[in-house]
Parts: C-alpha cells; sequence; structure tokens
C-alpha cells in the first residue's frame, strides 16, 4: 500500500478489525520510511445483479422485496422470523452463485415457491396464488389437489 503522506510503497499492519459481520476489514498501517500512520479499509465488491420482469423492464436486484413477500404469505403462520430470513438468505445465495448478471423474475418465484412449499403448504399457497395470478377457484383447487 502506498503511504498518502510521503508515497512510499513500504509499510505494516499495526492492526486489523473487521466490522459489518465480517464484510470490511479496517487496517491501521505504519509507513517504515517516514514514520507516519494511515487507514486502508477493504471491502467487498458487490456485482450487480439485474431481475427481468415479465413485460421485460429490468430492475435492480432487491432482497427487500423477496422478503416482503414471504412476510405476506406468512401472516397469522406459525413461521418465525428466523425461517423468513433463513430462506431470504438462502435465495439471494443462489442468485449470487448461480446467475451472473441477470436473472427472471419467473425464477426467483419458483424459488420462493418451493421453499415456502417445502416449509408451509399454506403459505405456499397465498404466495402461488399471487404469483402465478389465479383467476379463479378452479385455478385454486387445482393447486391444493397437487399438493
Amino acid at each position: 500500500m502506498r503511504c498518502p503522506h510521503c508515497g512510499k510503497d513500504d509499510d505494516r499492519v499495526v492492526d486489523t478489525r473487521s466490522r459489518d459481520d465480517g464484510r470490511v476489514i479496517r487496517r491501521r498501517r505504519l509507513c517504515n520510511v517516514c514514520g507516519r500512520r494511515f487507514i486502508t479499509v477493504e471491502e467487498i465488491e458487490e456485482k450487480t445483479i439485474y431481475v427481468i420482469k415479465a413485460d421485460g423492464r429490468r430492475e435492480i436486484f432487491d432482497r427487500k422485496k423477496i422478503q416482503k413477500g414471504i412476510e405476506i404469505a406468512c401472516i397469522k403462520r406459525p413461521v418465525s422470523r428466523k425461517q423468513i430470513e433463513s430462506i431470504v438468505e438462502k435465495i439471494e445465495s443462489d442468485i449470487n452463485a448461480e446467475f451472473i448478471r441477470e436473472v427472471e423474475s419467473r425464477a426467483i418465484g419458483e424459488m420462493i415457491s418451493d421453499a415456502l412449499k417445502k416449509m408451509d403448504t399454506i403459505a405456499y399457497v397465498r404466495f402461488a396464488s399471487v404469483y402465478r395470478k389465479f383467476e379463479d377457484k378452479k385455478e385454486f383447487l387445482k393447486e391444493l389437489k397437487q399438493l
């Protein structure tokens, strides 16, 4: 690291601390040439993932939208905040691992549906009724029979 005071590239780390759950590292350094101290900060560079909506629009991925949709489906169900957060984290992790720059909203909806189906069938049916845009009770009953 180049010293901001003398410009030389000869320093040592005096102290290292992490913050934001280990996503950021703050290092205190000492320049071996001029003897002055300075601080550097390292953080993970997040890649931007875009969600391709059904109508072709593109939006920046927002985990809060996933969490809100799951929370609405789980209202008055025996599902804890920890379970919801776990699903959101798993989906976000899968998206980051599987998709490079873009993901279709349909794929996200399927991930949420699969997770809810395993966790709570009522929450799953609630989510599916909105996600799959059930038009009448026949579609709703067809989904229930599949369960």
